[in-house]
Parts: C-alpha cells; structure tokens; sequence
C-alpha cells in the first residue's frame, strides 16, 4: 500500500502533467480530472457526462476510443485522420481500469498532435525497415494464417517456387507449397517439444513444390506466432538445398576418385614386384616347352598337353605384360596433340576388323576442336581400349558413338564413348574401374583393361565416368584439360 505522501506526491505529479487526464465510468460520468482540465472546464466536471460537457454532444462521439475500451477491455489509440478532425479531442488514448475482470473505469489523455505524428512515422518507419528486410532476405519467407491463407511471401520464395508475389498473396493456400501432408506434418512438428522447442522447427529438411510440379528439396526454420496464448499465424524461412546438395554430391565423387587414385597407385607398385617375379619362370616354362616339342618325338597327347602349357603360359606372360604396362612409372612424352585425328585414326585400324562388321559406328566430332596436351600413343591405347570392349558388349551389332564438344567454362574437352549394349548393372558400375575386376568369362580378359584406362587419364590431369542404363547402353566420359598445368605430374 502507498504512504500518504506517495498519493500526496502521486496525485501533484498528475496535477502538474500539462496534459488533459480524465478518469470516466463505463457511462461516461468524469470520475476524476487532473489540474490542465479544470482550467480548461472550470471545476465541478465530477459526476457530469464528458461528452456532454467537453463536446457538447447528446450522445458518445462517433469513433470515441473510450467506449471501443469498453467493449474490448484493451487500451486503444484514435487513428491520426480522426484527431485531425477534431483539434479539442481529448480521448486520444484510452485505456481500463479493469477491477474482478471487469471494466471499473476508463482513463483518457491526449498527446500533441505533433508527438502522435512522430511515433507513428517512427512506427511506419520501423514497419518499413522491417517489410524490406523481409522481401529483400535471400532465403524464401513464407507467413500463413490459421485458414492457410498467405500473407508474407518475398522474392526469394516467388523465385524458388514459381509463384509470383501477386499470385501466392491472392489465391495460393500453404497446403500447396507442400507435397501431400507436408503442411499438415511441419504443423505437427512445429506443435511438439522434439524440434526446437515448443512453436519451432529448426534445421528440417523437407521437399516443396513448385508452380510447374518440381519437387525442391529445402531446409525449413519455422515458428508459429501466437496472440494472447493462442495460434493465430505460422511463418517459415526456407534455404534452397539443390546447390548444397550437388556440392555435396561432387565432393562425393571426388573423394571415391582419390580414393580410387590411391588405391590404384599402392597396387601398382604391387603389380610391378609381382610381374617381374613371374617374368622369368615364364619365360623358362615357355622356352623348355617349345625345345621339347621340337627336339623330342612324342605321342599326340603328349603333344596337346606340352601345346596346353605353352598356351597358358603365353596367356600368363600376357597377363605379366599388362600389370608392367599397369604398373610403369613412365615419362609421357605429352605435347598438343588433335584428337579427333586420334580417334579417327583409332576407328580406321577397328572398323574393318570381323567384330564392327554389323557395328554402326557414329561419330560426332566436334569443328575446331583445340590441341589437348596428351601422350598420343597412351590415348590411342584409352580409344582402342574403350571402343572394342564396346563392340565385345554389343557383340558385334549395334551403333558406337563417339562425340567430342569443347568445355570453355572448365577449359577442358570432353569425349564421350556409347554403345547400344545391354548396359552394365547398377551394382557392377561403380567396381569397373578396379584392377582384376572383369565380368568376361574365365581366360577372356585379366581385368586390367579399364585399370589401365584409369591411370592414363588420371595422368594426364583428367577424369572418367561411365553412365549406363540396363535397356540403352553404356557411355564413357572422358575429360581432359587444355592446359598443362593439370598434368605435370604425369610428366
């Protein structure tokens, strides 16, 4: 409870505010004046009407804010056009004495006119800074209200689904942001204590659609806005994750390249113990082999057993020569080389062989195509390599493609190698690259075909990729740079 001084004081401080007070009933009887309105009114205002003896009205002032305090229990301001109406008004701001949730009485003061223009242009000013932070963030903002109706809605999030600004503000519904229950499930989540708390989502990735169908996946932070205790309004800002994602995805690939990398050079130096080791026990069994056949008479199938052994042998020393050629640190001898000149000259040696008899070769080259820094005879061994395992696929009947297309943007070239096979299954794609890996039949390939393939490339600073559909082929991608400073490490 007050002293008797602090009411003394309370009740000076309100009589010395140069601002009309009054103090009304819920009938609009003056309960109580400060001083400024005694001099304005003279005395004896208690018990009167304010609108009859400040306005001389019969009856309350058409937008008189006392009586919209009344109604609502919540203070009010008269808006600026109506002040401007009446330069006596003193009801400018109203708000409740409110006593056992009930409205005891309603206190009226006024400002100057000027002070009131100030806030509102500070509050229009800070509407403002705050709309354009809004339109101008670089992530989507999306507000609704609890119907679903959109009532914020930036640039980013117009670019990001297709809708315009106009379009999403007059007739677009939430729910057709989100693929089937989406809104309804961001709701629920937005309602529990599991994802930020109580009324937040923070960090959920989810997927939208646009005004033409696509799905986007996005990363969505979203609150509900509450009045009083309850839901009347959600607001989310969404991030765009497509250009994450393919970050991510290229990363991906770059790490299983350098892996792939690694893996191939600690085999190579494997390769090369091995194949010496085994080069000269070969070369004694063959040799031994073909002086018994020729210096001794012996029985047929003594013949067709010794002829077996040096069959196999030279298949070994076959396999003996690739792991050398796999595993040779050689000094390529790289220089601008044509390469459509190379793969012409690749397919003029192929195409008259048995096997692209019935084998429609197309090709694709691209005009004017710039001198690629290359060991030529090493990519003539990549074409050769890549072309006939094609024809092996599509079992001598088909149609080869080879396209070459400059990449200015990358300052590489690209060739890319189809054919119309049966295609390579998704499980078996990503292993053709490791060495000894083959899907031929036993004795028809060692598996280091595309190993070798791998390591040429890679040593001429550039990469490939192979692509395959089960029903349409198999496509390789080589990329090569046009500059030699991607491949001073083959050099």
């Amino acid at each position: 409870m007050r002293t008797d001084t602090e009411k003394e004081y309370l009740l000076k401080a309100i009589d010395a505010f140069k601002r009309k007070i009054v103090v009304v009933s819920p009938e609009f009887k003056i309960l109580a004046t400060n001083h400024h309105i005694i001099e304005m009114y003279g005395e004896n205002l208690v018990g009167q009407v304010c609108y009859q003896v400040m306005h001389g009205r019969a009856s309350p002032c058409k937008h008189c804010p006392a009586s919209k305090v009344i109604q609502t229990r919540k203070p009010t301001l008269m808006e600026s056009e109506i002040i401007s109406l009446d330069s006596d008004a003193v009801c400018i701001y109203s708000y409740p004495i409110i006593s056992e949730k009930e409205v005891d009485a309603v206190v009226m003061l006024d400002f100057d006119l000027p002070v009131l223009e100030e806030l509102e242009e500070r509050l229009q000013r800070s509407n403002s800074f705050l709309r354009n932070l809004i339109l101008s963030s670089v992530d989507g903002v999306i507000a609704a209200d609890k119907t679903g109706k959109i009532f914020i809605f930036n640039e980013a999030a117009a670019e990001i689904s297709g809708y315009s600004v106009t379009e999403a503000l007059g007739h677009l519904d939430i729910r057709d942001v989100y693929p089937g229950d989406g809104a309804r499930e961001v709701m629920r989540k937005l309602r529990s204590e599991e994802y930020g708390g109580k009324g937040k989502l923070k960090s959920y990735q989810l997927d939208v659609i646009t005004n033409n169908g696509e799905t986007i996946p996005i990363s969505l932070n979203a609150a509900i806005i509450y009045e009083g205790g309850k839901e009347v309004a959600s607001i989310g800002f969404f991030h765009d994750l497509r250009e994450t994602l393919r970050m991510k995805a290229e990363l991906e690939k770059a790490q299983l390249q350098l892996l792939q990398s690694e893996k191939m050079a600690s085999l190579g130096k494997l390769a090369a113990g091995v194949a010496h080791q085994l080069n000269n026990p070969l070369g004694g069994i063959t040799l031994f082999t073909k002086l018994m056949l020729e210096e001794y008479e012996l029985e047929n199938d003594a013949r067709e057993d010794l002829n077996r052994i040096l069959k196999d042998a030279q298949r070994c020393r076959d396999t003996v020569r690739e792991l050398l050629e796999f595993a040779r640190q050689t000094q390529y001898n790289i220089r601008p080389n044509d390469i459509n000149k190379a793969i012409s000259r690749t397919l003029f040696l192929l195409e008259n062989q048995a096997i692209f008899q019935n084998i429609e070769i197309r090709k694709n080259l691209a005009p004017c195509l710039p001198p690629v820094p290359t060991d030529i005879q090493q990519m003539n061994h990549v074409f050769m390599n890549i072309i006939l395992n094609a024809a092996e696929a599509m079992e001598g009947q088909g149609i080869l493609t080879v396209t070459t297309v400059e990449i200015p943007e990358k300052n590489r070239i690209s060739i890319e190698i189809s054919d119309t096979a049966p295609g390579i299954p998704e499980d078996i794609l990503p292993h053709i690259f490791e060495p000894f890996f083959t899907t031929k039949e036993e004795g028809k390939g060692t598996g280091l075909g595309l190993s070798l393939v791998y390591s040429i490339v890679e040593n001429h600073g550039g990469n490939i990729t192979a692509k395959s559909d089960v029903s349409q082929g198999t496509t390789f991608i080589i990329e090569l740079p046009l500059s030699n400073s991607e491949t001073e490490n083959g050099d």
